[in-house]
């Protein structure tokens, strides 16, 4: 019943009991434990065909506090939430190329956590969790492989625990940001989407929604083979996805074209923003992002070939600041490289939640916990 408010918006009880099956009684005991824990409020009265109206539940915002870190391959951001997801504060910390050490970057989390907690005046030891995405995968021991990072069997939650007194929870950054998309975002009513993250690295979650709540898997799509024998990618093998539509793989491309003005700006992030910048004429700028354009179009395409789905999101930070740019041309690749009866049923569109949508993810760890425990 909590997750049916959190994840669909406010309802009756007897909207809910229509949900859930459950008896108007057993719904009516819920409710009102709900309520006295703080979780649910009532928000007012729906009118109804010729009978009494009916009270309305929601959750309650203020009901918790909880933090999402984003831990990229250019720049930390901490972001603190209230516990449906609207952003109370952030702070980033940028990152020069190729990233600090862990220890180092352990630090930068937490100064993250205590920076947007003075911001807020919240009490770091009473939040209801921290989430961190990762760009790499964390084994149930805790251990993070990230070779975006270099890392390798990194103790990294060992390295936070220390220092933060809330519960802690890690995962990898495109399967969390697959459930933000699907629960606060683009995906919201699909019942299967696959959202990408666009940065340095490419990634992809496929993420199935349904009554009861989301379910997101990651997969590697970036590193699916779109050309053989082509342009080299950090993974060691060559014609990667990652290595045509990366954002170091945009720059490099663009810094090789002969003739290209170079690019007065420091740092992957801000380049790229001069990158699009440039583009609004013609020359190798615009060139660069149609060759861009045209390969995520054949990477789609090859999403929806094999999977079907209803609707395909490009989301994170490179996305956010290409999409707009390049989503006309991006479509028509797809078009002319998918299935045609199988393109007819995916949307594609930009990711709807801008910077902070791989921090709102890592936020999702701890909101999804509470939702499986049922509010306990």
């Amino acid at each position: 019943m909590l997750t049916r408010l959190y994840l669909h918006g406010p309802a009756s009880r007897f909207d809910l009991m229509l949900a859930t099956g459950l008896s108007s009684a057993t719904v009516s005991n819920v409710v009102t434990g709900l309520v006295a824990d703080g979780l649910v409020a009532e928000a007012g009265l729906l009118d109804s065909d010729g009978g009494r109206p009916r009270t309305l539940l929601e959750v309650r915002p203020g009901y918790a506090r909880v933090v999402g870190v984003d831990i990229g391959e250019t720049h930390v951001q901490v972001g603190l939430f209230d516990w449906t997801l609207d952003t109370l504060a952030t702070a980033t910390f940028p990152m020069d190329d190729g990233g600090p050490e862990p220890e180092l970057l352990a630090g930068l989390v937490t100064a993250g956590i205590e920076e947007v907690t003075a911001k807020a005046g919240a009490d770091s030891a009473a939040l209801l969790g921290i989430g961190v995405g990762v760009p790499g995968t964390v084994l149930p021991d805790g251990l993070v492989h990230a070779p975006t990072l270099g890392w390798s069997g990194v103790p990294f939650e060992g390295l936070l625990r220390p220092h933060v007194a809330a519960p802690l929870h890690l995962d990898n950054c495109a399967r969390t940001l697959g459930q933000a998309e699907m629960w606060r975002g683009a995906g919201r009513g699909a019942e299967r989407a696959i959202v990408g993250l666009l940065a340095v690295g490419v990634g992809a979650a496929v993420a199935t929604g349904s009554p009861d709540g989301v379910t997101s898997t990651t997969s590697e799509w970036g590193h699916t083979v779109i050309e053989a024998g082509g342009a080299a990618c950090r993974c060691g093998s060559h014609g990667c996805l990652e290595a045509y539509v990366g954002a170091e793989a945009i720059l490099g491309h663009y810094e090789r074209t002969p003739g290209a003005p170079r690019l007065a700006a420091a740092g992957v992030e801000r380049k790229i923003a001069a990158l699009v910048d440039a583009a609004a004429g013609p020359g190798p700028a615009a060139d660069t992002l149609h060759r861009t354009a045209e390969y995520l179009g054949i990477g789609v395409a090859n999403l929806i070939n094999l999977l079907s789905p209803d609707r395909v999101i490009l989301s994170g930070w490179l996305s956010s600041a290409l999409g707009p740019a390049v989503l006309p041309a991006v479509r028509d690749a797809v078009r002319r490289h998918s299935l045609a009866y199988m393109a007819e049923g995916t949307r594609l569109e930009l990711g709807s939640l801008g910077h902070e949508a791989v921090a709102l993810g890592a936020a999702t760890l701890a909101v999804h916990g509470l939702l499986t425990a049922g509010g306990r």
